[in-house]
């Protein structure tokens, strides 16, 4: 008897701590599926209007869409000099030990800085992702803080990242509505660079690797820009796509499958065109204005020579200032796709100079970015402190500006 209550005894026991354990069990699914809530959302790019949302604000794990943020800073610190395309990043022994999806890359090993993003855009190279963050950030955990505190200026306000390439971290949390403002921001901001994201093949060291982005080959108009995925955050898409003159950007969290994903972000893109009228002259990558809670960093000289297109005309002579330094600088307060509302931008930061800036001359730049005609509005004939002195005055008062250095052609002192 005694016997047979101690087995009756171990199987409640069992039964209770195995019932626990189900439990247990149940509130750990429970918690990955409610961090891995569908959510979308698709914007107008010109307009910022929400042109569909479905829990845009829901903190999800952004998984491999994190590695937008790092090209982001990859871009930043090439325009503002700290790397160049074309230098080699070594491989530490960290970033070969990354978890795939990887290049396979050895400690020791070194990558071009461009080669690096190319690899972040197509393959989705998680050990990559960390040769950057240590290129920039010295630590890959020092990089991450670099990632929220940008991510905070650029107004992505329920995004916390902990890492550069979306690897499982539970405190590694964005939203649809905040990868929306990354999304347009890489557009604003590096609209020269952002054409890296339509690569759709990547070779390099003898293999070919295919972007993880299949929209770049089967929906029309789509010219980035990166997918992600984790059985935590399921499959993730932010999307850019241009249309009889509109742009707009999707986001999805969440999708069952990378087919379904993408189905299902086909349909949000058609919806969502059917919605906007067509405009003319189609609406290129850089944006009408920069939102004013970002303002642009200041660049480099000849990070700018770079990421600035050649001007279909050659611009007329513009009166010179002698404030300090060469002359022969101007500052940009915006890219337009009409002339009329590049002509009042400029006139309106005009307006906002202190009085010994008020000579300043306004020109509007016409420019060709790849089939599509924009128009730049600029303040020209300063020295390189004027237009550095002038550019902050502008962002103190909440108008974007970017100080641009003289091009081929420009007068000289």
């Amino acid at each position: 008897m005694t016997v047979l209550m101690g087995k009756s005894a171990n199987i409640g026991h069992i039964v209770r701590y195995g019932f626990i354990s189900l439990v247990f069990a149940a509130v750990s699914l429970v918690s990955v599926a409610a961090q891995a809530r569908y959510a979308s959302i698709v914007v107008d790019y010109e307009t910022g209007k929400v042109l569909h949302a479905v829990n845009p604000d829901t903190r999800n794990y952004p998984a491999s869409l994190t590695k937008m943020m790092t090209i982001y800073l990859a871009f930043e610190a090439v325009r503002t000099g700290q790397l160049t395309m074309d230098r080699q990043l070594t491989v530490s022994a960290r970033a070969a030990g990354a978890r795939p999806s990887k290049l396979g890359l050895k400690k020791g090993d070194t990558i071009t800085v461009r080669d690096a993003i190319l690899a972040l855009i197509t393959k989705s190279a998680n050990d990559v992702a960390v040769v950057i963050a240590e290129a920039i950030g010295g630590t890959e955990r020092k990089f991450g803080r670099l990632m929220t505190k940008k991510a905070r200026e650029l107004g992505m306000k329920r995004t916390n990242f902990r890492n550069a390439s979306g690897l499982p971290n539970r405190r590694q949390l964005s939203t649809a509505r905040d990868m929306s403002k990354l999304a347009r921001r890489l557009l604003v901001d590096f609209p020269k660079q952002y054409r890296l994201f339509s690569t759709k093949h990547f070779e390099f060291k003898g293999r070919k690797y295919k972007n993880h982005n299949s929209l770049l080959v089967d929906y029309p108009g789509v010219d980035g820009m990166k997918t992600g995925y984790t059985r935590a955050s399921g499959y993730n898409l932010v999307v850019s796509a241009s249309r009889n003159g509109n742009r707009i950007i999707g986001v999805v969290f969440g999708g069952k499958s990378a087919r379904a994903r993408n189905s299902h972000m086909r349909g949000l893109l058609t919806r969502s065109f059917a919605k906007l009228t067509p405009s003319k002259p189609k609406t290129g990558p850089v944006a009408t204005q920069v939102p004013k809670k970002a303002p642009a960093a200041v660049p480099s000289t000849a990070a700018l020579a770079m990421s600035i297109p050649k001007p279909l005309r050659k611009p007329s002579t513009p009166r010179l200032q002698s404030t300090g330094g060469k002359a022969g600088w101007s500052i940009q307060v915006g890219a337009f796709k009409a002339q009329a509302p590049a002509r009042r931008a400029a006139k309106r930061a005009v307006r906002q100079l202190s009085q010994k800036h008020r000579s300043t001359r306004v020109q509007i730049l016409p420019t060709k970015l790849g089939n599509e005609l924009i128009y730049r509005a600029r303040l020209v004939g300063l020295s390189q402190n004027s237009a550095t002195e002038a550019c902050r005055r502008l962002k103190s008062r909440r108008v974007s500006c970017v100080p641009v250095p003289p091009q081929r052609g420009d007068t000289k002192s």
